[in-house]
């Protein structure tokens, strides 16, 4: 076996894409409407609809029709999208069935899956699958869920959740599914009847296999949206949607900033409306986000800021036509900068408005405004503005820019003159053949009393295909940029990036899938040339036809320390240059079975001394109702310094027991040695529709163990209802 060199990156500039004809399906107007209970087969509404079949494999047998026969069935009526689905399985016994709580994963278990572009763009849509449990799975992708090169402006967004309902059953010909998705939970365009784009995907876990309707490389996913089929012949009704979500809250807290016991009660609204089937219009007062799950904790052990990701769902929707920048690294827009401080402390949200959707064909647009109240020492009353526009262009790509304001009330550090701050920004994405994309933005900030280089900008371009994994980048930020609602990991640096990864698929393997072997390097520079560090990374996957993976590397890591922080308490790092290697082995069994292990270890030097971590992962179920997560980080330092000897430990147990899919009690419980605290969170959610119902939830941070009383105790009981107006 062997395999070519890599090729020169610019002659992949040359790259020809081939393009196959896409399949087609037509709506069937339905007589009646199927009663949504799993039972395709015998459910007359299905009777003389066409279905769609004829699914290939990405994996594990490439471009080969898929091992067992689906029929999908696409029917409508004048309030709902119908889709039902009959899963044809020879071992019906064999169907793996892993979980049931909504939005788990469907990598792990045999699965349904099917995107919907409803403006036909080809670049944007809505993801909805389940299992053989009946569990609801929906996303929103926003430009392919692509970020290129590291950088923003491509979304899959997994926290966006619909309201629609799905039922599955299994019989002796293996397993079935209905779906109904009302009209108001899509976004399509004008037209008494219209063409969507719409793809299919099924996951038969025994054999790791994946089959689409559309065929796809074996490097796309369902995202591809721009590769997917057509639905043909949809007769959707003029979007007409007013739905209003009031809730109430009681919440009783002991701890922490309260002196005693302190009990409040709290009511507000959200309001959302189609201003076109392809705009909506979202309101909010007095929003509370009680019912989200705790961050998971991380360990800070560097100098640099830590990237947690939004769960909130008022900023959720469209998200992704909001992203301008590098993901987790320089985002221009930060939705967790608006009522939540640095140090993570909540900040009342008195309420606000959005406006996301299309205008016209090709046009995006983005429009959000927010108030926050004022929290002495902590933060001003704000006022945040944001308004994006982008427009998609030909073969995936795009032009765009956004604005991003904070004026505050000038209580707090400043006089209200200079209590504020500005960001400017330019994005462009080109789509050269099917493979290639080039990736760019500029932006600029203005804050009072920050004069110098207040600007930045960034360019890379990436090569997708099903061989080869490539990608260049080069980032610069300046000084003094300093987009306030947005996010740095870190500031006044220059950034190169590469990798060459190449996608091998051995014959006569002995049970091996496929080997990954790659290089890449990552280097930040400070403007003087001060190499602030450097991550050479050369490794190979080893992916196996179960499951299993094994990936081992070796890292050449620079830290290139410039000013001395600490890295724990009592533990400082000085000044300097430091050169390391070190070993790096990932491990991890079939996560389908019911017990499954992760490792990962690092293994080498840092900081000029020695450092060894350990990240192993338990997972255990019993059927799809029952889950466990045991997590620990383990860190162990020697450095050459005062008290350099120390050890850094983070362990995290989930829990959660769904008694049907929308019944669920779930718990997170987090140890962190470092802060000498524990974080439990437990979560008991009855949802009636989307992620409306009934939420009880009870958070304690306890910091006993660092000789104090428990920080902080709260129970929260959260109730929501969605009132449709017009449907």
């Amino acid at each position: 076996m062997y395999f070519r060199l890599v090729p020169p990156f610019f002659l992949l500039l040359l790259a020809n894409a081939s393009y196959a004809t896409t399949p087609k399906i037509v709506a069937q107007p339905l007589a009646s409407t199927p009663l949504i209970d799993g039972n395709v087969i015998g459910d007359d509404a299905w009777v003389g609809a066409t279905p769609a079949t004829g699914f290939r494999q990405v994996q594990p047998n490439d471009g080969q029709p898929a091992s067992q026969r689906t029929e999908v069935f696409v029917g409508y009526s004048d309030t709902a999208l119908y889709i039902g689905v009959v899963a044809h399985d020879d071992n019906p016994s064999g169907i793996i069935v892993t979980d049931s709580r909504r939005d788990s994963s469907l990598d792990d278990t045999d699965a349904f899956l099917f995107i919907i572009d409803g403006l036909l763009d080809r670049q944007n849509g809505f993801i909805f699958g389940t299992n053989a449990a009946s569990v609801e799975y929906d996303a929103q992708v926003t430009k392919e869920g692509s970020t290129a090169s590291g950088m923003g402006g491509g979304a899959f967004n997994l926290n966006w959740d619909g309201s629609w309902t799905v039922r599955s059953k299994i019989g002796d010909y293996g397993w079935s599914a209905e779906f109904e998705i009302p009209f108001s939970t899509l976004r399509y365009g004008a037209g008494e009847v219209q063409d969507w784009g719409i793809n299919f995907q099924r996951n038969i876990r025994r054999n790791n296999e994946i089959a689409y309707w559309a065929p796809l490389d074996r490097n796309r996913s369902l995202q591809r949206v721009s590769e997917a089929g057509t639905l043909a012949g949809i007769e959707p009704p003029g979007q007409r949607n007013l739905q209003v979500t009031p809730y109430a809250l009681s919440r009783t807290r002991r701890g922490g900033p309260v002196s005693g016991t302190e009990t409040n009660s709290e009511v507000g609204v959200d309001i959302k409306y189609s201003v076109t089937p392809s705009l909506t219009l979202d309101l909010t007062y007095n929003t509370d986000f009680a019912q989200v799950e705790e961050d998971e904790q991380q360990l800070n052990l560097d100098r640099f800021n830590l990237f947690f990701p939004e769960k909130r769902p008022f900023f959720l929707e469209n998200a992704g036509q909001f992203g301008v920048g590098n993901s987790s690294e320089v985002e221009l827009f930060f939705s967790r900068r608006i009522g939540i401080s640095n140090r993570g402390a909540v900040i009342p949200v008195e309420g606000g408005a959005r406006l996301s959707g299309k205008v016209g064909e090709r046009n995006n647009l983005g429009l959000l405004l927010m108030n926050t109240e004022a929290v002495d020492g902590i933060a001003p009353a704000n006022r945040f503005t944001v308004a994006r526009f982008s427009r998609e262009l030909a073969n995936r790509s795009s032009i765009g820019a956004i604005y991003v304001a904070r004026d505050g009330d000038g209580s707090f550090l400043t006089p209200e003159s200079e209590d504020y701050n500005r960001s400017y920004a330019v994005d462009a994405t080109w789509g050269i053949g099917d493979y290639l994309s080039i990736n760019a933005w500029a932006a600029k900030s203005d804050t009072p009393g920050l004069n110098g280089e207040d600007s930045a900008y960034s360019v890379g371009a990436d090569y997708e295909s099903p061989v080869w994994s490539n990608g260049v980048s080069f980032t610069k930020v300046g000084e003094d940029f300093n987009p306030e609602v947005g996010f740095l990991s870190r500031t006044n640096y220059r950034k190169a990036r590469f990798i060459l990864l190449r996608h091998i698929r051995p014959e006569n393997s002995w049970g091996l899938l496929e080997l990954r072997p790659h290089i890449s390097y990552t280097g930040h520079w400070k403007p003087d040339g001060f190499h602030e560090s450097g991550f050479l990374h050369i490794d190979n996957h080893f992916e196996f036809r179960s499951g299993t993976e094994l990936h081992t590397g070796v890292n050449f890591i620079r830290d290139g320390v410039v000013d001395a922080f600490e890295i724990v308490d009592g533990v400082t790092v000085q000044p300097g240059t430091y050169d390391h290697t070190e070993a790096q082995v990932v491990f991890f069994t079939n996560q389908s079975k019911p017990f499954s292990f992760e490792m990962r270890t690092y293994v080498g030097g840092k900081f000029g001394g020695d450092r060894v971590s350990l990240q192993p992962s338990v997972k255990y179920r019993i059927g799809e109702t029952f889950r466990s997560e045991l997590e620990l980080v383990y860190n162990e330092y020697d450095l050459p310094v005062q008290n350099g000897n120390f050890t850094a430990n983070l362990a995290r147990l989930r829990l959660s027991y769904s008694f049907t899919p929308n019944v669920q009690l779930q718990a997170l419980v987090q140890y962190n040695d470092n802060a000498e605290t524990v974080g439990t969170n437990v979560r008991f959610s009855w949802l009636r529709n989307a992620n409306s119902g009934l939420y009880v939830v009870y958070n304690e941070v306890d910091g006993r163990f660092a000789g104090a009383p428990p920080t902080g105790r709260e129970f929260i009981v959260k109730f929501s209802h969605i009132f449709d107006l017009l449907n």
